[in-house]
């Protein structure tokens, strides 16, 4: 029998909720209208996402307590909520289980047992939570782990979008992998002081890119559907079913291109699906409403709708808590959303750098075994490094961070692929920045002192739990691969004097790959080719310059080994000419443990880029600039062609880079 989470079979409804006439919401063309007599009652919705087991006010890397993150801090927040409100709901976005090394311990170091609850749901069930929905990173340990995980939490899980992979090709007979929703009856005050009942409708979406992402955990067990369409299925289904308010759990993110739709980004079409009354959403690690979202068609910022629709993000790791406060008045049998008001709410002021609630102590005794264990386990050496790391500069500079990280797969995957077909074959490498800065704030860089490296340092280097992967590919996939990464970066105008800010902060950093093996110069006076999903947008373009390989240029025909991770190599980002079914090398190991394996092989590295890729002078008096952490500023007096400008109310540095042709 499948074993199905959320306290009931896939295919039933919870709670014998009997079936009531399908009434339209407020938000579809023909709104019936509340009576005007009729009890009204406000209902709060509270939000967390995307935690990724920021359990603590701890940044295990640095080793050290932080005030800007954690749920440890998130928890004062709640309760708070709940005074001021007669009614609350609690709910979670996903994004739980993977993230930091906490995480890495409870699945890897000292794996979670059969009956033993994560840490994550000792903490999320001390808090009682009604309902949560999972979020992509919940795949990347596998199903099993998960199953397991998933067994301690004492609330419900609702997703509609993923199924049983039957392995037929008829959709009609397709079984819910979870429970597509939750129908929860709960006992509310109304306005007047009286006891009202109202029947909550929650579903969970999730991106469909899981099956890409987790390919390797997911295939032939799993199949996940589009967000839009599953949600145009199930909610006349809750509604069908008696539901009186439809609330979505949406692990997907607001992609503002509303003119093209982004299956991975999918809030602004569900929004335009009838009778939902309310989105929780995730993913992004942004806040909504902010004034970010302004000035786009059917965004209130000031309300917090998305066409009408409440809609909440509360940014990531537990820095915000998410609120929708939800106005109901009784329509006959039913209650009618009349309005509505979104806010997130903070854990740190960022502009007074200070505080906003301590930590609140349940949760440090609750998982004190656990952090205790994961501070260990990162304090773990693992060899010396003559030189210190750090990724202030990586987005704009060849990087010791990154060349490392390069470094170890290429040696990983020379060992792995000795007596195979493909030995001998070039093996060129990809790394990419994935601590930069960026919306995950000023503290998220890499940083490492000359010396000892530790478990915690090899973790700030590679932080995602990803897989080995190699893929073959021809020269001419190898330049269109460049070309994506360069996307990174905005045009730079050269006959422009003003500033100009260099980078591109709508494309992921962790999407901007350096490949090493090959010498190329980024021309950033050319528009960029694709867009950040990977659309030509400039046919004609060509930013990746003077292409090299052992010193000619390279062939567009030789075939390459190109060393990746289990995201790109199965289609992650949308990158031109890699796919699935290129992997000629499916390692089981992490990248992380091939990283440390190298180290620790090593004994002592010397962290210095071999500079293989700069960016193209450029003729002209310009003044290009970027962001970066203050802490950069000794780093950039001994590059010499970076020089800091000054420090922002974002906390964030300016910098200025030398990009001028020399004469």
């Amino acid at each position: 029998m499948k074993k199905v989470f959320g306290g009931i079979m896939a295919t039933t409804v919870a709670l014998g909720v009997i079936a009531f006439p399908n009434l339209v919401s407020y938000a579809s063309e023909e709104a019936v209208q509340p009576d005007a007599q009729g009890p009204k009652l406000k209902l709060r919705l509270l939000e967390t996402t995307d935690l990724h087991v920021n359990l603590m006010n701890y940044d295990y890397y640095e080793d050290k307590e932080i005030h800007t993150f954690g749920f440890s801090k998130t928890v004062n927040l709640i309760e708070q909520a709940r005074r001021e409100a007669k009614n609350t709901l609690l709910l979670d976005n996903g994004d739980l289980l993977q993230g930091n090394p906490l995480g890495d311990y409870v699945a890897k170091i000292k794996p979670l047992q059969q009956g033993e609850i994560h840490p994550t749901y000792k903490a999320l069930n001390l808090l009682r939570y009604d309902a949560a929905t999972v979020g992509n990173h919940e795949f990347n340990y596998g199903l099993d782990f998960l199953e397991t995980a998933m067994e301690g939490a004492k609330f419900p899980y609702v997703n509609a979008n993923v199924y049983v992979d039957d392995h037929d090709t008829n959709p009609d007979n397709d079984q819910n992998y979870f429970t597509p929703y939750r129908i929860i009856t709960k006992k509310f005050t109304d306005e007047n002081g009286q006891e009202q009942t109202v029947r909550v409708g929650i579903t969970g979406l999730v991106t469909p890119q899981i099956m890409q992402w987790d390919q390797a955990h997911l295939d032939g067990k799993i199949t996940a559907k589009d967000i839009v369409e599953t949600a145009k299925k199930v909610i006349p289904e809750m509604k069908k079913a008696g539901a009186d308010v439809v609330v979505v759990l949406a692990h997907t993110g607001f992609d503002k291109d509303i003119t093209k739709y982004n299956p991975e980004n999918a809030i602004y079409p569900l929004s335009q699906v009838d009778d939902i009354d309310a989105i929780l959403f995730g993913h992004a690690h942004v806040e909504f409403p902010s004034a970010s979202f302004s000035g786009i068609k059917g965004v209130d910022v000031k309300k917090g709708t998305i066409n009408g629709v409440a809609a909440v993000e509360a940014g990531s790791w537990g820095d915000k808590l998410g609120i929708i406060d939800l106005t109901l008045q009784k329509y006959k049998d039913t209650w009618i959303v009349t309005d509505s008001q979104s806010t997130n709410r903070y854990i740190y002021d960022s502009v007074n750098k200070k505080p906003l609630t301590d930590a609140n102590k349940k949760i440090a005794n609750l998982i004190a075994e656990e952090h205790k264990g994961t501070v260990e386990y990162v304090r773990g050496p693992v060899g010396n490094t003559t030189a210190p790391i750090n990724s202030f500069f990586a987005l704009v500079n060849d990087d010791p961070s990154i060349q490392i990280v390069t470094n170890a797969q290429k040696w990983y995957t020379e060992k792995a692929l000795e007596g195979t077909k493909y030995e001998g074959k070039p093996i060129l490498s990809v790394g990419a920045p994935f601590k930069a800065g960026g919306r995950n704030g000023v503290s998220y860089y890499t940083n490492i002192p000359a010396g000892t490296i530790a478990i915690k340092d090899t973790a700030s280097l590679y932080i995602y739990p990803n897989t080995v992967k190699a893929v073959l590919v021809k020269g001419s996939d190898v330049k269109e691969w460049l070309e994506m990464s360069a996307g990174q970066f905005k045009q730079i105008d050269p006959a422009k004097t003003d500033e100009q800010q260099l980078i591109n902060n709508d494309f992921p950093t962790y999407n901007y790959d350096v490949i090493d093996g090959v010498t190329y110069q980024i021309d950033v006076t050319q528009p960029a080719k694709y867009d950040s999903k990977g659309n030509v947008v400039n046919a004609s373009a060509n930013r990746i310059k003077s292409l090299m390989f052992e010193g000619g240029a390279i062939d567009a025909n030789q075939e390459f080994v190109v060393v990746t991770n289990n995201y790109r190599a199965s289609g992650g980002g949308n990158f031109p000419g890699v796919k699935a079914q290129n992997i000629i090398l499916d390692a089981p190991d992490e990248n992380r443990q091939a990283l440390i394996e190298y180290i620790r092989d090593q004994k002592t590295i010397n962290p210095s880029a071999d500079n293989n890729w700069s960016f193209a002078p450029i003729n002209g008096n310009v003044k290009v600039v970027f962001e970066s952490s203050p802490q950069a500023k000794d780093f950039a007096e001994k590059l010499g062609h970076i020089k800091y400008v000054t420090t922002l109310e974002s906390g964030f540095a300016k910098y200025q880079i030398d990009l001028a042709a020399k004469k």
